[in-house]
């Protein structure tokens, strides 16, 4: 993995709802291409914000966001999300059409690939995600686990540079949990994963960023970071069960 290229740059990104509530306030970060970065923080820390702006479908009020070095703008909105993917919490919500293979050639057609393409990047997709067999089957008739693998491949046929996942094992069972977490592994792709999964975080990322009431409060080596109690107990987090052994 290459490392020396910036893949995501934040610089002062202030946002604030319609109701006054500010969601973040002057969160400036800058993560190299090929990073695996733990997105931590209690709940209303601004993690769901923060990843709303990154691939563009909330823009900075105040601040930039640029994604390899391209700011998100009205005109670049569009180019910026074929480059950054988000896997939401709930697969159900990206789940929408007759059936799962037709889910992940609809990012493809979007891009206006051709149809050999679409169907190349759909086969390696469903391979990648070890769910080949579900091709035909509707999103709704398959487990909660099969749904989150279908929704992560229907990301990945678009081939991001960089991919964003939120809460990718929430709900999940322990073995599904932990296929889920080995297919993650096998990426190889600059990663932003935001988690409560503590030791989902430790095991797979090398970088943490620490939010909490919209600011950045720690960014920096992951063990490192996730180590220190003190930090961890002060913004409403647990330090991983393999940082205590």
């Amino acid at each position: 993995m290459h490392c020396e290229a910036t893949a995501i740059q934040v610089t002062n990104l202030t946002y604030r709802y319609p109701d006054g509530t500010q969601a973040l306030n002057g969160v400036t970060f800058t993560i190299p291409h090929g990073t695996r970065v733990a997105l931590l923080g209690p709940n209303g820390a601004g993690k769901s914000t923060l990843i709303g702006h990154l691939n563009g479908i909330t823009l900075a009020q105040e601040g930039v966001v640029a994604i390899e070095e391209v700011p998100i703008a009205n005109d670049t909105v569009h180019d910026v999300r074929t480059r950054v993917g988000v896997v939401f919490q709930d697969p159900d919500n990206m789940l929408f059409m007759t059936s799962i293979g037709d889910d992940i050639a609809f990012g493809p057609l979007n891009m206006k690939l051709s149809s050999d393409e679409v169907a190349k990047r759909v086969a390696h997709a469903l391979e990648a995600m070890g769910i080949a067999d579900l091709r035909d089957k509707p999103g709704m008739h398959v487990s909660f686990g099969q749904k989150k693998r279908a929704a992560l491949a229907s990301v990945l046929s678009m081939q991001p540079a960089i991919l964003i996942l939120d809460e990718p094992t929430s709900n999940l069972d322990p073995r599904a949990k932990r296929e889920m977490t080995q297919l993650v592994s096998s990426l190889d792709i600059t990663l932003v994963i935001a988690t409560h999964d503590m030791d989902l975080a430790w095991a797979m990322c090398d970088t943490a960023l620490v939010l909490d009431e919209g600011r950045v409060v720690a960014h920096g080596p992951a063990q490192e970071i996730m180590s220190d109690e003190e930090l961890m107990l002060t913004h409403g987090l647990e330090v991983p069960l393999a940082a205590r052994m």
